[in-house]
């Protein structure tokens, strides 16, 4: 949402809006879930016909306490906004579909899923799934894309062109992120709302997903150690390590940080992405460690105090929390690909591929990021390595930059900038 010349809201598309109709089309119910503040509300209100809002409507929260049924009544599509808050109602929706008998009665949005020891059955047949994430440079308007990620899967060309975004656009872009409520915002900005962001989350949100109390000083230094890691396949135990201080040499036993972690991941704010091996029937894909990411690549650069000017300063960490950025952008687009999105790595390291691109067909795309020119020739050694190594031929090679130039070299390999990739 951004603010037009009348002081109004103005509604900016999302990629999720034509996948939201979709869903809605074919099935009775759609779950839209994602982090909290990265747009589901408003996006379910283009297509909603009446909403109830069970975070903040008191006359809502009497009538689920009377009785959920009573939530249902409205015209439809009709939003069930926050529905975990009541978790019977996904039970009650579904009775509700199964007896109506018609496509796009309800949007249920949530930025938790339940706990699982509460009973559901299930929502197969009745319930469409859409995962939201926060804003890509795309749809923030920051950029207008030359390059299809799509069609790149489809085997399509890369014409020589020149990007828009400078890396200081890309540093600001990290520090801000793509919360719709800070879109056209400044640092300054973006520094107030992820420190409140932060805070709730810390201090309440994560003993009300857990369910019980949880020290708050803790949290932030596994949140923070967790950002240190973001952008590698680091395991539980290298996270817990780097959470220990001076102040308390143990830091959070694996006991105490599992549940942390899953709290975490119910909330969506950690966004982890798993391993990829060619074929399908691999262990790989289940026991190699996944790549952390968080759940906008503006949390790990808030964590770790990273503001564009000490970017500027400490370019390895930089180049992390850019790969971050395109990986945020690159897991929206491949949606629209129709394709899955993992991370590639052997076995102490032989061989790591930053991210693979993979369609129920089988057809694939390998992804380097590399953030400046002079490990582009490294990259694309990568890519050309894991070529060999899988039976079937890629449907694209490419190196994901924040340099200008958008082109195709010699040995096949795209080198695209961020700045003009879209779905």
């Amino acid at each position: 949402m951004v603010l037009n010349r009348t002081g109004r809201s103005q509604y900016l598309p999302r990629i999720a809006d034509a996948a939201l109709q979709a869903e809605l089309s074919a099935m009775g119910a759609v779950l839209i879930e994602g982090v909290k503040g990265c747009g589901k509300t408003q996006t379910a209100r283009q297509r909603a016909a009446s909403e109830v809002l069970l975070d903040s409507d008191p006359a809502a929260i009497a009538l689920a306490g009377l009785d959920p049924r009573l939530l249902l009544d409205g015209a439809t599509p009709r939003l069930l906004d926050e529905w975990q808050r009541v978790p019977r109602l996904w039970d009650i929706v579904r009775r509700a579909v199964d007896d109506r008998r018609q496509r796009g009665q309800f949007i249920l949005t949530g930025s938790a899923t339940p706990d699982d020891t509460v009973p559901r059955h299930s929502g197969a047949g009745r319930f469409g799934i859409l995962r939201m994430r926060t804003m890509t440079l795309v749809e923030q308007q920051a950029t207008t894309p030359t390059v299809s990620l799509s069609e790149l899967m489809n085997g399509g060309v890369v014409e020589p062109t020149r990007s828009p975004v400078e890396v200081r656009d890309y540093l600001h872009h990290i520090a801000v992120g793509g919360w719709p409520a800070l879109v056209g915002g400044t640092e300054h900005d973006a520094d107030r709302f992820l420190e409140g962001y932060l805070d709730v989350i810390i201090d309440h949100d994560i003993d009300e997903v857990s369910g019980a109390e949880r020290n708050p000083r803790m949290v932030r230094r596994f949140l923070q150690a967790y950002a240190q890691m973001v952008s590698q396949p680091a395991t539980l135990a290298a996270i817990i390590r780097r959470a220990r201080d001076d102040q308390d040499t143990e830091g959070p036993s694996r006991y105490a940080a599992e549940p942390y972690l899953e709290a975490l991941r119910r909330m969506m704010v950690v966004d982890e992405l798993p391993a990829w091996d060619p074929s399908v029937r691999s262990s790989k894909r289940l026991t190699t460690t996944p790549k952390r990411h968080l759940g906008d690549p503006s949390l790990a650069a808030a964590l770790l105090g990273m503001s564009p000017t000490r970017m500027l300063s400490d370019l390895e960490t930089t180049g992390i929390l850019f790969e971050s950025l395109v990986a945020h952008d690159l897991r929206i687009y491949a949606g629209v690909a129709r394709a899955f999105i993992y991370h590639y790595r052997e076995a102490e390291g032989r061989l790591e591929v930053d991210y693979v691109l993979e369609t129920r067909d089988g057809d694939w795309m390998g992804i380097e990021v590399k953030l400046g020119q002079a490990e582009i020739d490294k990259a694309a050694d990568s890519l050309h390595r894991l070529a060999d190594r899988v039976n079937r031929k890629p449907r694209a090679l490419v190196v994901v930059t924040g340099t200008p130039l958008a082109y195709t070299r010699e040995d096949g390999v795209h080198v695209v900038p961020l700045g003009v990739i879209g779905p």
